[in-house]
């Protein structure tokens, strides 16, 4: 394959074909010479812990993305999956064999070797939800009324996930002002509160919520930013805010297999921003969708060659709320939902019952400031480039520490989801 930054010769191609062959990949390479046991990955960067579980929960994060686009064909896509697999991690510390098998498959737990898994897990959340990432991200279970529950589960839950279970009372008004109130305490208010009641029946409720505010490494110039066109597809355009940047510095490169252009923004509190922008509006995004891995992206964030642009990103701010229980039901945790082994929660038989998930996400002209960061200097290039993000595109927010996926997002009309 030939994929040509910038679209001309600088001597460095994105290597799309090679960039899932890594031991936290479903598909790891294999030596033909061994016993068929995956080999470790060669890059340092995944040898690292936290690195690699960060690689393993955010793979989970891409295959639940998938689905909610393949269940949202017509309408934008907002996930912080993060939360969700922080949830269900949590959740795999009261399971015996069988079902935290079936959890750690999801989360590619089995293709890592880590004798502490929690412990990491604690350093990861600890990493991207420091005070410098402008990202609120939390986890919470909550049990059926009057269930015992295991003091056993809840100590390693507190230690390692900072949180701990809730048993509803019963009252739907009482539980639905509890939870709401928790969610309001975790995001400081950014997500509104939840109109809808807690469903009758639940065993075990997991919720997942995130809200993310982007800080620009360069700000924008609001004066530069003005309503534009928007290209829904070839023939229908709907007016949007777009900010601008004449001279941009950004990081850029070109995908011919999945026939889009792809560029990075650094975001403070080392966060970057990597935009997926097919050259068609009416592009099937679908190609695009199937090659997002943690490998995948780690290789791009490699190899991206940093240019000068004429830059236009529409302002977003966009919010999710609502279930994800049938799309993790098509990711192999249908057994969580009818016949798991929950012992080391309570003696009682137990089931999971329903994912929620409320995300918001928003970024404007806001930055640290104007002056273009010294360290990158663009590539001579022989003509202008221009990055314009006018029509539908896909974006994942990544942690640059540790590669974590933190939110991601199919974007079909950025006036709303």
């Amino acid at each position: 394959m030939q994929v040509l930054v910038l679209l001309l010769w600088t001597g460095a191609l994105l290597g799309h074909g090679s960039c899932q062959n890594i031991a936290s990949s479903p598909e790891a390479s294999q030596d033909p010479e061994s016993t068929g046991e995956p080999v470790e990955e060669e890059d340092p960067f995944f040898k690292i812990p936290v690195n690699k579980l960060a690689a393993a929960v955010s793979n989970f994060g891409y295959d639940l993305y998938r689905l909610r686009s393949i269940e949202s064909p017509t309408s934008n896509v907002l996930l912080s999956p993060l939360s969700v697999a922080t949830a269900l991690s949590a959740l795999s510390l009261g399971a015996e064999q069988r079902t935290e098998s079936i959890i750690h498959r999801a989360l590619y737990y089995d293709v890592i070797s880590n004798p502490d898994i929690h412990g990491t897990y604690k350093e990861l959340l600890a990493t991207v939800t420091g005070p410098q990432k402008n990202l609120k991200s939390a986890s919470r279970i909550v049990f059926e009324r009057k269930l015992r529950i295991k003091s056993s589960f809840v100590a390693p839950m507190e230690k390692s996930y900072a949180t701990r279970p809730r048993i509803l009372t019963g009252n739907p008004r009482i539980d639905l002002q509890e939870i709401n109130n928790w969610v309001q305490s975790q995001m400081k208010g950014k997500i509104p509160r939840s109109t809808k009641e807690v469903p009758s029946g639940i065993s075990i409720l997991l919720l997942g919520v995130a809200y993310f505010k982007g800080q620009w490494v360069s700000k924008f110039d609001s004066r530069k930013t003005s309503l534009q066109d928007f290209y829904l597809d070839e023939e229908r355009t709907v007016k949007v805010p777009m900010m601008s940047d004449p001279k941009a510095t950004l990081r850029y490169g070109f995908d011919t297999d999945l026939n889009c252009k792809i560029a990075q923004l650094p975001l403070t509190g080392s966060m970057s921003v990597i935009f997926f922008l097919p050259m068609r509006a009416t592009q099937n995004l679908t190609m695009i969708e199937e090659s997002l891995t943690s490998e995948f992206v780690h290789d791009i964030n490699r190899e991206l060659k940093t240019v000068q642009a004429v830059l236009s990103i529409p302002k977003l701010k966009l919010s999710f709320e609502g279930e994800v229980t049938k799309t993790l039901k098509e990711m192999k945790l249908q057994s969580l939902f009818e016949s798991p082994t929950f012992s080391k929660i309570t003696g009682k038989s137990i089931k999971l019952t329903q994912v929620e998930h409320r995300a918001g996400f928003e970024w404007n002209e806001d930055g640290e400031g104007t002056a273009a960061n010294p360290d990158l200097q663009p590539a001579h290039q022989t003509f202008p480039l221009d990055y314009h993000l006018n029509q539908p595109f896909i974006f994942v927010l990544r942690d640059t520490d540790t590669g974590a996926l933190l939110f991601i997002g199919k974007i079909l009309d950025p006036r709303g989801t």
